[in-house]
């Protein structure tokens, strides 16, 4: 007989996941979003909510129907895109970037602060990064024990010191928005869409499902159809909690400009609200905040990309891949935090969009039968100007990119791949027809049922 799991252990799984997601980009970006979109901030915030947020949930339920974890998901295109997909993906949520992001980025506001100036930053910087690295590691150790790790006491912890900053910014207004800036004026809901891209939910999404479903099944979870439902049950807790962070954030950075002007980025936005708001002490509750959704994102991307490349190369054992990891986000991490942002937007570009048109792929699998082509057609089209949009970012041409292909509807806001991946869609139905394409039909538990 199937495992029923009682409401209150439900309840700690989507804590769970929302401590896995509540990173440093859910709580820097959106502040950036609210100070530069001004009075325009909750039209970009809903773009922000639909690929900061309200994807995450799709691609978790996308992950389970599409064999429970990304490389089955990605190999419906090419068992080769497939691989190469999966490895870009796991080692930029994991060593190659967002680890050492995320141990920059809490050096910066809840230590660096602290500091005196004039010191030695390279040295406090590599003395706090081993640290805090080898305590990721520690915790990442046994996976069994995230749901109690991270749902039952590190989660409540931070996320009372976060309702603290939001409850008093609510109470005592900084100031009120102010007209957007150049940025926010036109296409104000596809920038805060593309937006959205920066907190990497929807790629964690894809990252964490094999650590997630590893996790769950420690709790006595085994079919399929069950782990579906869980997954459902605990992300509306995890999207419900995104949203409500999301939006406390914007308004934050939105109501923040008459007390702290603009700023270069969110962690000056919230560290120097806290301070406005609290005075001294608003630092320690920032630096506390920030140090704890730190950690849990390190834990969260190390565990799952440790347990990714166990699956791909068993010869090396989970803890060997930690520790060799572990190693490799050290060093990245010590080149610096802006050495390591300038790595970001290009690869999110790349990525994102072919993990949102995965998604609504699969979701659409019954319409189109499952067809290879249609697959095939899809990704090749999005992906075109995916890799257009990560030259332009990483200024390789960027006038000649823009003059050749502004024809393409949306291309100037980051958004032609939508257009580009509808042509893909309907001339790989055509090539399906033509070449008569297998069947492929999964059912509401994530199974292949009918394959002619």
């Amino acid at each position: 007989m199937e495992k029923k799991l009682p409401f209150s252990q439900v309840v700690a799984i989507g804590l769970m996941l929302f401590a896995m997601f509540l990173g440093a980009g859910n709580v820097i970006f959106a502040p950036m979003v609210g100070q530069q979109a001004g009075t325009n901030t909750w039209i970009a915030m809903g773009g922000f909510l639909i690929t900061g947020v309200g994807l995450v949930l799709l691609a978790i339920i996308a992950l389970t129907r599409g064999g429970g974890t990304v490389e089955k998901l990605a190999g419906r295109v090419n068992p080769l895109f497939a691989t190469i997909f999966s490895i870009l993906l796991f080692l930029t949520l994991g060593p190659i970037y967002v680890i050492p992001r995320t141990t920059s980025v809490v050096y910066e506001i809840a230590i660096n602060p602290l500091v005196e100036s004039g010191a030695n930053q390279r040295l406090y910087l590599f003395v706090f990064s081993t640290i805090f690295i080898v305590l990721t590691v520690i915790l990442s150790w046994n996976t069994s024990k995230f749901v109690d790790r991270l749902g039952k006491i590190i989660t409540p912890v931070f996320a009372i010191l976060l309702l603290a900053l939001i409850i008093k910014s609510i109470a005592t207004p900084m100031g009120s928005p102010k007209a957007p800036l150049e940025t926010y004026t036109t296409g104000v809901f596809l920038k805060g869409f593309t937006q959205g891209y920066y907190t990497m939910d929807v790629l964690a999404a894809f990252v964490f499902g094999g650590i997630f479903i590893k996790s769950i099944g420690s709790l006595g979870i085994r079919s399929e159809k069950e782990v579906s439902k869980l997954f459902i049950k605990s992300g509306m807790i995890t999207i419900i909690g995104l949203i409500a962070l999301q939006v406390s954030m914007a308004w934050i950075g939105a109501s923040s400009v008459d007390a702290i002007g603009y700023k270069e980025n969110g962690g000056e936005v919230l560290a120097q609200s806290a301070k406005f708001l609290f005075g001294q002490v608003g630092i320690y509750i920032i630096g506390t905040v920030i140090f704890l959704t730190g950690i849990t994102t390190n834990v969260a991307c190390l565990a799952a990309v440790s347990e990714y490349f166990e699956r791909i190369v068993p010869a090396v054992s989970y803890k060997m891949w930690l520790i060799v990891f572990a190693l490799l986000s050290l060093v990245i991490t010590n080149f610096g935090l802006n050495t390591i942002l300038t790595m970001a937007s290009p690869i999110l570009l790349l990525l994102y969009p072919i993990a949102i048109a995965l998604i609504a792929l699969i979701f659409a699998n019954n319409l189109f039968n499952g067809r290879k082509s249609v697959y095939v057609g899809t990704i090749v089209g999005v992906g075109f100007v995916a890799i257009l949009d990560a030259l332009k970012d990483a200024k390789v041409a960027p006038e000649a990119i823009n003059n050749a292909f502004s024809f393409i509807p949306l291309f100037e806001f980051g958004a032609g791949w939508i257009i580009t991946g509808l042509i893909g869609f309907a001339v790989g139905l055509i090539v399906a027809k033509v070449k008569n394409d297998p069947v492929t039909l999964i059912n509401m538990a994530g199974q292949e049922v009918e394959k002619t």
